[in-house]
């Protein structure tokens, strides 16, 4: 109770001014802050972009956001469950009255949150059968180009093309990109990619194997590699991969969904292309065991030929039977030569025994009556195509007059059937044209009826005036009308000029009640409009 007076005169705040000092003064003792916990309440980003959980520990929680720009660098993204230290700026959101922490970067807390954030991971992109084995595709035996994603300035690519020169030089293709730091899972997905997507007779060509490499580090270092977007553009690549990420003992979900992987970049090389120096002898021992086949194959075929000669006939044993037929055949031809002869000469002596001019001439007329008989024949033909095709046109012709004079009926008829339907259209339209009129005059007086109820001349009828200013304006108030105004009095019969009063106490006196006018009283004569200087209204 003591306290009270000593408060009243203590300065007041409004609500948002105490808002906006506690804001301040958050601000200012908290400036940048690392806070450990566990998200909790995390449901994705909003649909704003934003995102908006809470961090906790054992004894408190504190809210927190993430911005949408900030949220899209971030390496490690929120996921419900996982320890992390956040670092970001403590305020206040005056709205509901709390604090909440603006998180600009996201890092799990320590090895073990990595571990179980690779374990979960591993457990849903295997779920989705991205590591199948049903997936992975051969490596080619000898490719002719190989595309290495790696950093160029490591010693990784150095040892990657020192190791080719060795075992079997081939054109390399390098896309550069970083191999750990924010941005550089997105660059090795996009030069996997990139590598996917050139076309096959392009002015780049296209790798026959891709080659994913990177010297050994620390899990936070091949963490790059984890990343969901890497994993899924190396199970989505189209030319086979290789994947040389760390040493022996580094294990990365690159991986698993790579088609081969090698537990060092040197090793990739050498399982990339075979040696070319042992090529060359596996090549040359068997050039000469192809020669030495050959000749073997040779003098076998040389003893088989030899065999079958001495098992064959000689020639002229074989010849002996077909010469001696020719000779026969030779001999007997003379004698065959003149009986063809006679023959023939016997079968056109025969035939030209009956060419003689009696049968042609028979023949002739023969001919000639076949034709005379052909020529009555078609004149006939002609005669009654003719008779039929008049017959045929005859009757069509009457049959079109019928047609005619029938059309031009049912046309008469139509036209009568339109006639009378037109003069029924034109008494329905003169009926609804009068109804109409009828309508628009009833609601002529209607409205001439309600115009002369609410008329202001209905007012001055029962005695009422109507004061206007020299302009015709109507005049509402009398502190409105200046002195020596001219006004214009009008009434029920007429309209009288007046002069106002420049004393406007007169104003102030109580105005006189007017007096029942009863329907026996007779009505005022008609007041004659005076002069403008014969006196006030006031």
């Amino acid at each position: 109770m003591t306290a009270a007076p000593n408060l009243l005169n203590a300065p007041e705040f409004t609500v948002s001014e105490l808002s906006s000092a506690l804001k301040r003064t958050v601000e200012d003792r908290f400036g940048h802050v690392r806070v450990r916990g566990e998200i909790t309440g995390f449901r994705g980003p909003h649909s704003s972009g934003h995102c908006y959980f809470a961090l906790k520990d054992e004894n408190a929680k504190i809210e927190a956001v993430i911005w949408k720009f900030a949220h899209a660098r971030m390496r490690f993204k929120p996921q419900e469950g996982l320890e992390v230290i956040a670092t970001g700026k403590l305020t206040t959101y005056p709205n509901s009255s709390k604090y909440q922490i603006v998180i600009e970067s996201l890092e799990p807390a320590g090895i073990g949150a990595l571990m179980a954030l690779m374990e979960e991971r591993k457990k849903k992109l295997a779920a989705e059968g991205l590591f199948d084995e049903a997936r992975k595709q051969l490596l080619p035996w000898l490719p002719e180009v190989i595309g290495v994603v790696t950093s160029p300035t490591g010693a990784v690519i150095r040892d990657i093309l020192h190791r080719l020169e060795d075992r079997f030089p081939r054109r390399v293709l390098v896309w550069p990109v970083k191999v750990q730091g924010d941005g550089s899972a997105e660059q090795v997905a996009a030069a996997i990619r990139g590598f996917n997507a050139l076309p096959e007779d392009g002015r780049i060509p296209r790798p026959d194997l891709l080659i994913v490499a990177r010297g050994g580090g620390s899990l936070e270092d091949l963490w790059s590699f984890n990343e969901e977007i890497v994993v899924r553009a190396a199970a989505d690549s189209m030319i086979p991969l290789i994947s040389a990420v760390g040493h022996e003992t580094d294990i990365t979900l690159i991986d698993f969904a790579a088609d081969k992987r090698a537990p060092t970049p040197t090793a990739a090389a050498e399982m990339a292309v075979p040696v070319r120096s042992e090529l060359l002898a596996e090549v040359a021992a068997l050039a000469r065991r192809v020669s030495v086949c050959w000749q073997r194959g040779q003098e076998a075929r040389r003893n088989e030929l030899r065999a079958a000669a001495r098992a064959l006939p000689a020639p002229s044993e074989l010849l002996a039977i077909p010469r001696q037929r020719l000779d026969h055949l030779g001999a007997a031809l003379p004698r065959g030569l003149k009986a063809n002869t006679h023959a023939h000469f016997r079968r056109f002596a025969s035939t030209s025994g009956r060419l003689t001019l009696r049968v042609l001439h028979g023949q002739i007329s023969h001919a000639r009556q076949r034709l005379t008989v052909s020529g009555e024949r078609i004149a006939l033909s002609a005669r009654s195509l003719l008779r039929s095709r008049r017959e045929r046109f005859t009757g069509l012709e009457v049959r079109f007059k019928a047609s005619k004079l029938a059309n031009a009926q049912a046309q008469r008829n139509a036209i009568a059937r339109q006639r009378e339907r037109t003069h029924r259209l034109a008494e329905r339209a003169q009926r609804a044209m009068v109804t109409l009129l009828q309508r628009l005059d009833a609601r002529v007086g209607q409205s001439e009826k309600l115009l002369a109820a609410l008329s202001y001349r209905s007012v001055l009828a029962r005695g009422f005036a109507l004061v206007r200013d020299e302009a015709g304006h109507p005049v509402h108030a009398a502190a409105s009308v200046a002195p020596n105004a001219l006004l214009s009095i009008e009434f029920a019969d007429g309209r009288v000029a007046a002069t106002a009063d420049g004393d406007h106490s007169v104003a102030a006196a109580p105005t006189p009640q007017p007096k029942p006018v009863t329907r026996e009283s007779k009505p005022a004569p008609k007041r004659v409009a005076k002069p403008v200087d014969q006196g006030s209204l006031f």
